[in-house]
């Protein structure tokens, strides 16, 4: 059966989503997911418990054709591989990938074999982010294998996104609730275009007395469910939060830069606040097409004017917030290594709160 949504829930949000309400509105974009679940009790490095995965976003599905591009970072205490070529060229080249802090390298070497084959021998240069799931998953294990990346790749679909304890959000704290991969997108009215905007994130920030959803102080009001005995080495705070941001109107570059920009505002309306030690990363692509270089190597491209900028701002701002919720509304409660537990947003509880503060729809 699919998992509940933030909108299933009564959740007021503002913006009319597409059909999924995923980032896979945007025509062509494809997600995948590799989710690892294995073993409980202690911690023994290497063997478990193993609550970790993958995810794969793909701009134009198997087609290798780039796709312009840019990213922004609003507390860099994490990582995004390939980020220096896509500031560079403006382009990105293959797949984004976001797994655990420390299976990226893995990750991007599974990724360079796999666009071997399916996008170019030359393609180097892959763009892998992370956020840290070690206070659930024997991160130090490293159980992410090349076998588990490629088939979060081929499985990639662009149908409906899974979310919360999946793929690489599989062991992702989220206001310390459980929390994981959430997506959601705006249509744009035509008088804008008719253009689609979707996000995808991996959540695992932010703290329980910040979090608000559609204005409400929900963390203030749930500030039970916190037990757990937390495993020795998981002491630091899961604090990061990636972000995918697609669209199919045609932006340059810069534009997709300034894009990039807003979304820091959308996790702010959730209550995040860019933490000494997050990873606030993110990334935004167009998937309009371009013209073939002629024989002088010129393209065609076309640009959305600047002056009509501020309704793909209201897009993303509105679709990140979105999603942050749907990761944390999917979510399940999840007990990791040493019997450390992280329980799920209750959602009658929530409908509760939502109701007192008469925000709830329905």
């Amino acid at each position: 059966m699919p998992k509940p949504r933030g909108r299933d829930l009564g959740i007021p949000f503002e913006g009319m989503p597409g059909k999924k309400n995923a980032i896979t509105d945007v025509a062509g974009v494809a997600v995948g997911h590799s989710t690892l679940i294995a073993g409980r009790g202690k911690l023994r490095v290497g063997k478990g418990p193993i609550r970790t995965g993958v995810t794969a976003i793909l701009p134009r599905g198997k087609n290798a054709e780039p796709v312009f591009a840019a990213w922004h970072t609003l507390n860099g205490c994490g990582e995004m591989t390939g980020t220096i070529w896509v500031e560079e060229s403006g382009f990105l080249y293959g797949p984004v990938m976001i797994t655990n802090t420390l299976s990226v390298s893995t990750v991007r070497d599974a990724t360079i074999t796999w666009g071997a084959k399916h996008v170019s021998f030359w393609f180097s240069l892959p763009v892998v982010a992370e956020t840290y799931d070690g206070s659930l998953n024997d991160i130090r294990g490293q159980h992410v294998k090349p076998k588990h990346v490629w088939a979060a790749l081929d499985s990639a679909s662009t149908g409906a996104v899974a979310e919360g304890n999946v793929g690489g959000g599989t062991g992702m704290i989220c206001h310390e609730f459980k929390g994981g991969i959430g997506t959601s997108s705006r249509a744009l009215p035509k008088k804008h275009g008719g253009y689609t905007v979707g996000v995808l994130v991996q959540a695992n920030h932010g703290s329980r007395k910040d979090l608000r959803i559609a204005g409400v102080p929900v963390g203030a009001e749930i500030s039970d469910l916190m037990r757990g005995t937390r495993a020795k080495n998981a002491n630091a705070k899961s604090s990061s939060i990636i972000v995918v941001v697609a669209t199919d109107c045609p932006l340059l570059p810069h534009q997709l830069k300034r894009l990039a920009k807003r979304v820091p505002l959308g996790i702010a309306r959730v209550g995040g606040i860019g933490e000494n030690l997050s990873g606030d990363i993110f990334i935004a692509f167009s998937t309009a097409r371009f013209g073939k270089a002629d024989k002088f190597g010129v393209q065609q491209v076309a640009m959305y004017s600047n002056y009509e900028m501020d309704a793909l701002f209201d897009a993303t701002v509105q679709a990140t917030e979105e999603a942050i919720i749907n990761a944390l509304v999917a979510a399940g409660t999840m007990e990791g290594i040493n019997g450390y537990t992280v329980h799920a947003l209750p959602h009658e509880r929530l409908r509760e709160v939502m109701r007192k503060c008469n925000r709830l729809v329905g």
